[in-house]
């Protein structure tokens, strides 16, 4: 073939390239904007006004005919869809009609509910929800009104907390002041700016991924080293021998076991079963679909440890390929990844079967799970590359290895809620990225939502950040490994 012919057949092999990247690229960001739906846009208030607790007897007493309570506050919640107040019944059965209103202070009525009295008991929320999201109350003050057509000895009694002294907070009893707040919480959500944006930052980013792309295809051409076109190269050429790698490494977990590749199956469910028989007594109250929170943790956690643990000893346990086939170091610990997501790809057999046992609902969202898993498979190649490198000049990384892995097992949420933590101890949680990667991944599959945008892009720094560095160390040491195996 002509020099002209092979840089024509590069050219169409590179623009192939390039256009597959871009239309996958396309069809992610429109399916994460279907997939993703409200919660892109959309997030619980930080405004939000939680419920305080009542400490007045019987709150401004008895709300009968020709009684107004007003209570004016102020909001921070961008998107006001409910207002609750918790009422006191005196522990009978009370009749009548109460109304419960919420104004603007330029005189515009913004919610209308009216309750029937006798289905009040002691401590109840009513709550005033509207019909679509109230966006003109945030920063504006606004206004509560009561009133009811009860009789007395027959009518309820809003409770007010007298240790609530917010600036702009006044309540007042048929016009004249009274000491405290009413007990109410409001809720909503706020817009989310990012999201709001969605379709601006991504053609940002699709005609950066592009430029990208071209700046990487114009070194390559002018014959300057590009990690990219070596690493696209190097997996077209040796790509029957990573198939070779992995199957081998696969294979050889169970070797000479009966049941072969079914402990994949097995493996995470019988340690969901016995750490549920010995947590479910302490924690399963406070979490909800306590299996499934259980097994999701106790499946990516194996992961990581497997698929580290494997990459770990990569090039020692192929010194003798090392040193007589040449190709690509990186290769080994990447082949001891993959092996061990072929495993974690069986066990999340179980772990689906488990949740449609326990209850679990699921929603389009379980589909972003998967973003989180890759990104967990990212962070464990950086580690493995790292601790790989350390591991061929410095042996006794094995041994710091278990360690280092039961300590963060117990810094993990995986058999425990992290509410249980005391608040000192918080930032270990923040610090751990198998917490992020784990707590999303049960945010998708259990609740049904999807995280904030910024939550992947953390995710997804966090994991290219391992990467690069594990990347780099294991580089730059390369070279050496063969003079110490």
């Amino acid at each position: 073939m002509t020099e002209i012919n092979q840089k024509n057949l590069s050219y169409i092999n590179f623009l192939k390239i390039f256009l597959t990247v871009l239309i996958i690229y396309s069809f992610l960001a429109v399916s994460f904007y279907f997939l993703a739906g409200d919660q892109l846009r959309f997030r619980e208030s930080r405004g939000d006004i939680p419920l305080p607790v009542s400490d007045s007897g019987s709150g401004t007493g008895e709300l009968t005919r020709g009684t107004v309570v007003e209570q004016k506050f102020y909001t921070r919640i961008q998107r006001l869809e409910s207002i609750s107040v918790q009422f006191g019944g005196h522990y009978r059965e009370n009749h009548g009609t109460l109304t419960m209103e919420l104004w603007r202070a330029d005189g515009e009525m913004l919610i209308k509910r009216n309750f029937n009295a006798s289905t009040v008991q002691e401590g109840t929320l009513l709550t005033m929800t509207s019909d679509t999201p109230i966006e003109k109350a945030y920063g504006s003050p606004l206004l509560i009104r009561i009133y009811s057509d009860s009789m007395s000895g027959d009518a309820l009694s809003p409770l007010i907390t007298t240790k609530k002294n917010e600036p702009g907070y006044s309540l007042t009893l048929n016009g004249k002041p009274l000491k405290g707040a009413l007990c109410f919480s409001a809720r909503g959500t706020d817009y989310i700016w990012g999201g709001l944006h969605y379709w601006k930052f991504t053609l940002i980013i699709g005609v950066a991924l592009a430029a990208w792309m071209f700046s990487v295809w114009t070194r390559y051409q002018k014959g300057k080293h590009s990690y990219v076109v070596n690493l696209l190269f190097a997996v077209k050429k040796y790509r029957f021998l990573i198939r070779q790698l992995v199957i081998r490494d696969f294979k050889k977990k169970y070797k000479r076991s009966i049941l072969g590749m079914f402990w994949s199956f097995l493996n995470p469910l019988l340690t969901m079963l016995v750490q549920y028989f010995v947590f479910s007594t302490i924690f399963k109250r406070n979490v909800p679909f306590f299996a499934a929170y259980l097994i999701i943790g106790t499946v990516m956690f194996g992961f990581f440890t497997e698929s580290v643990g494997m990459a770990l000893n990569s090039i020692l346990d192929n010194s003798r390929l090392i040193t007589k086939v040449y190709m690509p170091k990186y290769i080994y610990p990447l082949t001891r990844v993959f092996s061990s997501l072929v495993n974690f790809a069986i066990s999340l057999i179980p772990m689906l079967l488990v949740s449609m046992i326990t209850g679990v609902k699921f929603h389009r969202s379980v589909i972003l799970s998967l973003f989180f898993m890759g990104c967990l498979m990212i962070f464990c190649l950086g580690l493995g590359m790292l601790l790989a490198t350390s591991m061929v000049f410095f042996r006794d990384t094995k041994f710091l290895w278990k360690v280092m892995s039961m300590m963060w097992m117990y810094a993990t949420p995986i058999f425990y809620p992290e509410e249980i933590l005391p608040d000192k101890f918080k930032f270990v949680l923040l610090l751990n990225p198998l917490y992020h990667f784990i707590k999303n991944v049960r945010m998708c599959i259990l609740d049904g939502l999807s995280p904030e945008p910024v939550i992947y892009f953390q995710c997804l720094m966090i994991a290219l950040a391992m990467l690069i560095v594990g990347a780099f160390m294991f580089s730059r040491h390369q070279n050496k490994f063969v003079l110490y195996l």
